[in-house]
């Protein structure tokens, strides 16, 4: 099993390192329904492995999680965020989210994943208590919600 990359955060707590990517087409969010801890809504995210960018993470994710190809992306967001609840348990990560353009079709992946659907901002609103809390503190950064 590949290591997770790991560090200390600036508290001496065990910090993670993940990925998200938002994927926007025609006004509308891709969200999937996730099937492992963290339960929730949310986008497509995961760890940094040992020996990985950030933006090798984000690909692989993309390509794990639902199968599409990852063409282009940007840094939109980046900050520590502590507590957070992930399959490791509550620690701290530092994540960084991009927004990605990505091609071909979604097969996601039932092992991790229930259900992936193109959502608008009202949708996202209304699924606003189903959502991952990472997600949740994103998207009303951002103000999408």
């Amino acid at each position: 099993m590949t290591k997770v990359k790991e560090g200390i955060s600036p508290d001496g707590k065990l910090m993670h390192y993940g990925v998200g990517a938002v994927i926007e087409r025609e006004g509308r969010y891709l969200l999937i329904d996730r099937a492992v801890e963290p339960l929730g809504y949310g986008c497509v995210s995961g760890h940094i492995n040992e020996k990985e960018t950030p933006a090798e993470a984000l690909i692989r994710e993309v390509r794990e999680e639902i199968d599409l190809e990852v063409v282009d992306y940007e840094l939109i967001f980046e900050r520590e965020i502590n507590n957070r609840e992930c399959s490791t348990g509550k620690i701290s990560h530092y994540c960084y989210i991009f927004k990605c353009r990505v091609k071909g079709e979604i097969k996601i992946n039932l092992a991790e994943i229930k259900s992936a659907d193109w959502n608008t901002k009202d949708e996202i609103k209304e699924k606003k208590s189903k959502l991952e809390p990472v997600w949740k503190f994103f998207f009303k950064k951002t103000r999408v919600i």
